[in-house]
């Protein structure tokens, strides 16, 4: 009885002492680490974290933290309001291409029939604007009031000025304005075409000054903003100096040191943007009043237009990449001085 009962035994006893194998191996299997999910959320916390503790740190020297911001946007303001500025005078294209118009002598016989047919074939031309034909008795009444010889001329036996077309060129450029010229020159009916080309160069040059000189102020000021926000984010690492290389001793890494100061430079940058943006409109709205009482003096309804919206958000964008890449260069700087010693 003895001897059939401990095979039974021992059968019940060995599946029970090889059943925590599979355990432990299932066990060991699940063990590998976090997932992405749980790493991407570590990640988005960290960076966080990060930004409402700059918030915070600016949030605690408002008024240092605003008079840096304004700094910033003086910087920025000077080079986009020029640059706004020459974009203003270029809606005045219209004026520039009258003064660079191209004047068609026509021949004396020349009817005004054939002067408005001219005129026609004229505006189908690549390179035009517009074309005005002057007839001779118009241009005969024009000289007539604007020279102060009226009763002179009138004593004249016949009329001895020529019918006058007007060419007003699309764009304003030397090269094209007299391959123009000459295309114009060789119509029937045209006597002569005349060009000031001297004031096309002179106008060319002046648009091209101020180009160079809004570049060369970007430059400068460029530079300064870096240097500024240098300047800023070095002391607040020096504020910071024992805490960061209390960071650093217990294994903090160089990117988790740096991204606070990256995410306050950003801000600096976004204030400023802000700052710039505002203070732009307000200019121009200011310059305004004074720009459409001087055009309305000459008959012109001419005014400045505000801050486009791109070229806000550009501004704005602008400010922050450069905050942020100063503050970059600022870290990268220090960040050697402050491993543990």
């Amino acid at each position: 009885m003895s001897a059939t009962r401990s095979p039974k035994v021992s059968e019940r006893v060995a599946p029970k002492a090889a059943d925590p194998a599979p355990q432990k191996k299932k066990k060991h299997d699940d063990d590998d680490g976090p997932d992405f999910g749980t790493l991407f959320n570590a990640w988005i916390e960290a960076h966080r974290s990060s930004l409402l503790d700059s918030l915070r740190r600016l949030g605690k020297q408002p008024i240092g933290s605003f008079f840096t911001c304004l700094v910033m946007a003086i910087a920025l303001s000077l080079p986009m309001g020029l640059s706004l500025l020459l974009n203003n005078v270029e809606r005045l294209g219209g004026s520039w291409q009258r003064a660079a118009q191209i004047s068609l002598y026509l021949q004396l016989d020349a009817s005004s029939t054939e002067g408005d047919s001219l005129v026609g074939q004229i505006k189908q031309m690549p390179g035009v604007a517009d074309a005005e034909y002057i007839s001779r008795d118009q241009a005969l009444n024009e000289f007539q009031q604007q020279s102060g010889l009226g009763e002179a001329l009138k004593e004249l036996p016949e009329n001895p000025l020529p019918g006058v077309v007007l060419v007003t060129p699309l764009e304003v450029d030397k090269a094209a304005l007299e391959a123009l010229r000459t295309r114009l020159a060789e119509l029937p009916k045209v006597q002569q075409a005349q060009l000031d080309l001297v004031w096309v160069e002179r106008l060319a040059a002046i648009l091209k000054l101020g180009d160079r000189f809004v570049f060369g102020l970007t430059v400068l000021l460029v530079g300064a903003l870096l240097l500024v926000i240098g300047n800023t984010i070095r002391l607040h690492i020096e504020n910071r100096r024992t805490e960061i290389e209390v960071i650093k001793l217990v294994g903090g890494t160089d990117s988790y040191v740096r991204r606070p100061f990256l995410y306050m430079g950003a801000l600096y940058g976004f204030g400023a943007g802000v700052l710039s943006w505002g203070v732009l409109a307000f200019g121009l709205d200011w310059l305004n009043e004074a720009v459409v009482k001087l055009a309305g003096l000459y008959g012109s309804n001419f005014s400045l237009a505000g801050v486009p919206m791109a070229d806000g958000l550009s501004l704005l964008l602008g400010a922050v990449l450069l905050g942020y890449i100063g503050a970059w260069i600022a870290v990268a700087r220090h960040l050697r001085e402050l491993a543990p010693r």
